[in-house]
């Protein structure tokens, strides 16, 4: 998978000795994600998978906010993924597993349903700011891999910024959108129609979409 384009460590607080790292967009954006996940994850108990959780601080929140649910955490780079692990210890959360690395531009990715040794038993899964910083194919292996590990009655959720019908909702994604294509051909911001046509391929449904600050939304389909 592509690296992100701001490399955790290189913004926001140092890194600390133990390996964390800050991610300056942390502190703007947890607290609205969490309002969305804790309209569906309230008054359930069960496993939910983050893809892509970067320094690891998204995950320990959530986890601090939903104690009957087990967060499981991922990443495919180094440096994340030893500062998920230094974000856990620090926690000393029960309900946050150690991190697994998954790629998402492996379509066939799965992990194991807790107690059953299958794939499938994930409640949720969690994708923030990934997307449109990542070739197509991750959004291929997203979609791919939520269907494999998903429960029946799951969500998947994903955040960041997104288009609509072609067209961006707001100047600054257009600027951002350049800047991204400028750095690499192959990211760039999303449109939420094409998207809906290759979760569908996977026999995920688009049921929500809910705008959030800084023009950004999440999007929220059902297994």
């Amino acid at each position: 998978m592509a690296e992100h384009v701001v490399e955790f460590g290189k913004v926001g607080r140092p890194r600390e000795p133990d390996g964390r790292l800050d991610a300056p967009a942390f502190h703007r954006n947890h607290v609205p994600i969490w309002s969305v996940l804790a309209e569906f994850l309230q008054d359930k108990a069960g496993e939910v998978l983050e893809v892509g959780s970067g320094t690891g601080q998204h995950v320990v929140y959530y986890a601090q906010q939903s104690p009957r649910i087990t967060w499981w955490p991922s990443d495919c780079n180094n440096r994340h993924l030893t500062s998920i692990e230094a974000w856990r210890s620090h926690a000393r959360l029960a309900n946050v597993r150690a991190p697994a690395r998954i790629d998402l531009s492996d379509r066939d990715w799965v992990l194991e349903a807790p107690g059953t040794g299958e794939p499938g038993g994930f409640l949720a899964i969690v994708c923030a700011n990934v997307l449109h910083i990542a070739p197509w194919r991750v959004a291929e292996g997203l979609f791919a891999g939520a269907a494999l590990n998903l429960r029946l009655d799951g969500r998947l959720f994903v955040y960041g910024p997104f288009m609509r019908n072609g067209r961006h909702t707001a100047p600054s994604n257009e600027a951002f959108d350049a800047k991204l294509r400028g750095d690499n051909p192959e990211w760039g911001v999303r449109d939420i129609d094409d998207l809906e046509r290759l979760a569908a391929l996977s026999h995920l449904r688009l049921i929500g979409t809910v705008e959030m600050p800084a023009n950004n939304m999440i999007l929220v389909f059902s297994a």
